[in-house]
């Protein structure tokens, strides 16, 4: 299948984050069709795009005189059968339930065409193990992220069966819509994002169970400090900015012995203090990364602290 070939897209769930995948579509241009079982399920979707939409050009993501074309452009029903027929493409976004996962997909195989792409919006089930479908070449994950119409990122996850034509083609159709694709080299559990999340969450409940600080001051915590440094240096550019020969005297101290840190300290490469760490920085100063580095931190700050953003919301 070729991405131009593409003209008519069926979104599977209104739900979260259905609704707004097909918002995401639809603004690109793409002819969208919108399932669920339940038509009030669907009018409420509408009403949530109309929301999403007005708030989008009040920040000038989206022309004002668009809004009613890419509303228009989403037809909204409950008749799966009929709109996999016509169907160039799927996505689905149904619950995170096996089950009602494998009668979706059973449904979808006996209704489209076996060559239409089916792109599972899962964050965690391992969908290629789950589902049935009759040619698996075509089945492949793209997990978006709340809310999709606003935040960039899209984890492609493959099968062991999923041809690189559809990876090829899955990674162009989502930059065609503004998004950033990134392929996962292998199936992981909760992916990239949702993994770190998890290590994250665990780490926030120990807190919270023993009493170590209250909800607010945990996150004040981190607002401000590490999320402050995470749009510019991420979590893996910064072990560079620590030094990897630091990280790794860390790591001694809690006897363990990562390769991929040892590896580089054996050759002299530090991170940022010597140019070349996990990062290559093309034989940059030490000041001259650190300088880029701390404008952006303070462009950010000052933003954030124009925001207010340090309270709850």
């Amino acid at each position: 299948m070729n991405i131009n070939d593409i003209k008519h897209v069926m979104v599977v769930g209104a739900g979260t984050m259905g609704h707004s995948i097909a918002q995401v579509y639809a603004q690109s241009g793409y002819d969208v069709d919108l399932v669920d079982l339940k038509q009030e399920l669907l009018d409420k979707a509408k009403n949530k795009i109309k929301f999403n939409l007005s708030l989008l050009a009040e920040y000038q993501r989206v022309p004002s005189k668009e809004i009613p074309s890419i509303i228009n452009r989403i037809n909204l029903s409950t008749d799966l059968e009929i709109i996999a027929k016509k169907a160039d493409y799927v996505v689905e976004a149904v619950s995170e339930d096996r089950n009602i996962k494998r009668e979706v997909y059973s449904q979808l195989d006996e209704f489209c065409s076996h060559k239409i792409i089916f792109a599972s919006n899962t964050s965690e089930l391992n969908i290629f193990n789950i589902v049935d479908v009759s040619n698996p070449e075509r089945l492949v994950i793209q997990h978006w992220f709340r809310p999709p119409h606003i935040i960039p990122l899209v984890e492609i996850v493959a099968g062991k069966k999923t041809s690189p034509e559809i990876i090829d083609l899955s990674r162009n159709i989502l930059k065609k819509l503004g998004k950033t694709p990134i392929v996962l080299k292998k199936f992981t559990n909760a992916f990239i994002v949702n993994k770190i999340q998890q290590a994250i969450n665990s780490a926030v409940f120990g807190l919270l169970l023993k009493g170590i600080a209250t909800p607010e001051e945990i996150d004040l915590a981190v607002k401000t400090s590490f999320s402050l440094r995470l749009p510019v240096v991420g979590v893996v550019q910064n072990l560079d900015f620590v030094g990897l020969d630091v990280i790794s005297d860390v790591l001694k101290n809690m006897g363990l012995e990562l390769s991929i840190i040892k590896d580089k300290v054996d050759q002299g490469h530090y991170g940022v203090k010597t140019s070349k760490g996990l990062f290559d920085y093309s034989g940059r100063s030490e000041e001259q990364i650190l300088r880029k580095k701390d404008e952006k931190y303070l462009e950010i700050l000052k933003f954030l602290e124009k925001l207010d953003v340090f309270e709850p919301v």
